[in-house]
């Protein structure tokens, strides 16, 4: 990721793009997506996106099956977490790939559409453990963009 402060960050990534992605992923799966851009922080960013993984509310999941892409553009630093659902039935391959994916985009800069291509790749193999069952799946979390606190 080239040096951005945050608020270029959010400059450059299409926040309506990023939420479509989410909203459609969501709809093949019972997983619930988040990102979240931090300011900079002293310390680990796996803390700090530990610790926006509890505020933004992902572990009280239902089927504890949330995921978070948490970004930290003035560390050019990003952390995916995962609930402990997932990593029980998607194993290492699903996060080696998110993160994959994540660091090819965010090296050309290229930041919504690594962002799109992290959460459409989320919701399809979350969708093979966690199938969408539209009778009694709900939206549990925003799908909006966080800009909170790490």
């Amino acid at each position: 990721m080239r040096r951005f402060h945050r608020r270029k960050f959010l400059a450059a990534v299409d926040k309506a793009a990023v939420k479509k992605a989410i909203e459609e992923a969501e709809r093949m799966t019972s997983g619930e997506i988040r990102v979240s851009v931090s300011t900079y922080f002293w310390g680990s960013t796996r803390r700090a996106a530990g610790r926006a993984f509890t505020r933004l509310g992902m572990a009280a999941t239902r089927d504890r099956n949330g995921v978070l892409l948490f970004i930290v553009p003035s560390k050019r630093k990003f952390v995916i977490l995962g609930d402990e659902g997932i990593h029980a039935k998607a194993g290492q391959e699903f996060w080696e790939s998110l993160s994959s994916i994540l660091s090819a985009a965010f090296k050309k800069g290229a930041f919504t559409e690594g962002l799109v291509s992290a959460i459409r790749e989320a919701g399809r193999k979350l969708a093979a453990h966690f199938p969408c069952s539209p009778e009694t799946d709900v939206n549990e979390l925003s799908d909006d963009v966080d800009f909170g606190e790490a």
